[in-house]
């Protein structure tokens, strides 16, 4: 079979995916070289972060990688983290009527439609070796998504404000094995990675209450713990040295895991596309698009990133300057969040650094790297 074909097949094994979403959860962005190019990695990525954004990515490169990362981000939509944090502060004691309109200001706060927060957070240990045209890697990861909503509707009596926010959350705890192999002179390369993951799901509710603080370790209740096996494959398409495609699809076996209750929480599929340009050899233009619609905790929240990035390296890698942006194309009202990062190479030594920030929604992202690279 040749390679145009296998892309073909590849591509409609991957529609065929698209429809039968379970529980997509939201991609999260993993590693700051793709943080601070917008959050894009599929086509761009040829390190040991490969094994988690695209696994064909492990063979357009013969290198040996080793690599430890930690990333998070949060989203405070409407500004419901503030409004908790002045609930925590809030003076019970003071019964003026300038304090008692301070306190219907933060239950009004709190109880606007759409006022919820999110998080995910990554880290992990990651490794990629080769051996020709063949390539692997291998990672022992963690990759934790969650929300926080109101189930029951802040009330003010006098100075005493009450009420109640649901969290959830769902941690995959992972060892991932990735096989990859390039065809034509990296012209084209798939990859696939199976993984072995443990899934604690939580659910809890934390009772809001003025004077105190809201903790989600003391609420999110005991886990319900299963394991399951995942399967993502992605491909890699270089007509030229200068264009690349990538593709990926994440747990296409639809991975089931106990949820809390006795029910079921089944992953769906995660589809992304991406490309990459090198108008000359030391500036790399990438975007990354979701094919699907991801869902999120928090009800009516939905994710479908576009993602956009550049980056400039100088001097041989010794320094590398990146930016971009990315917009939830799900919700109309979210602007384009900007991302910077930076990178520092010195031989086989590399520090990589990246963030970004919501001015809108007061959200925040940050993650940084070590590795060696031969």
């Amino acid at each position: 079979m040749s390679y145009y074909r296998l892309v073909r097949t590849i591509a409609i094994f991957v529609g065929l995916m698209i429809p039968a979403q379970a529980m997509a959860l939201e991609f999260v962005t993993v590693g700051p070289r793709s943080m601070g190019m917008g959050g894009a990695g599929v086509a761009i990525t040829t390190d040991s972060l490969a094994t988690y954004w695209n696994p064909a990515g492990l063979a357009m490169t013969q290198t040996v990688d080793v690599r430890a990362q930690f990333g998070f981000q949060a989203i405070d939509r409407l500004g419901i983290a503030d409004a908790i944090s002045d609930l925590k502060n809030f003076n019970t004691a003071d019964i003026s009527q300038a304090n008692l309109d301070k306190a219907q200001d933060i239950a009004n706060r709190i109880n606007r439609p759409g006022a919820t927060v999110s998080s995910n957070i990554s880290g992990g240990l990651y490794i990629k070796g080769h051996l020709g045209e063949h390539a692997f890697g291998f990672n022992v990861s963690d990759v934790v998504t969650g929300g926080g909503f109101i189930v029951n509707p802040v009330q003010v009596t006098g100075t005493n404000i009450t009420g109640a926010m649901a969290l959830r959350l769902f941690e995959a705890r992972q060892a991932a094995f990735s096989y990859a192999y390039a065809f034509a002179d990296k012209t084209f390369s798939i990859g696939v990675t199976g993984k072995i993951i443990q899934g604690h799901a939580y659910s809890g509710n934390a009772q809001i209450q003025s004077g105190n603080d809201i903790k989600v370790s003391d609420n999110l209740g005991k886990a319900a713990i299963s394991n399951a096996f995942g399967i993502d494959v992605g491909a890699i398409y270089r007509p030229s040295s200068w264009l690349r495609f990538g593709l990926v699809a994440k747990d296409i076996n639809q991975p089931t895991f106990n949820d809390v209750g006795g029910g079921e929480l089944k992953l769906g599929p995660q589809v992304r596309g991406g490309v990459a340009v090198n108008p000359y050899s030391s500036l790399t233009l990438t975007a990354d698009v979701d094919a699907t619609s991801n869902k999120t905790f928090v009800p009516g929240v939905k994710s479908q990133v576009l993602s956009l990035g550049a980056e400039q390296t100088i001097f041989s890698e010794f320094l590398s300057f990146r930016l971009g942006a990315f917009k939830n194309m799900k919700d109309a009202g979210t602007p384009f969040t900007p991302t910077a990062g930076l990178g520092l190479r010195l031989f086989a030594f590399r520090a990589d650094v990246g963030g970004g920030y919501d001015f809108r929604e007061q959200g925040a992202l940050v993650s940084g790297s070590i590795s060696l690279t031969f």
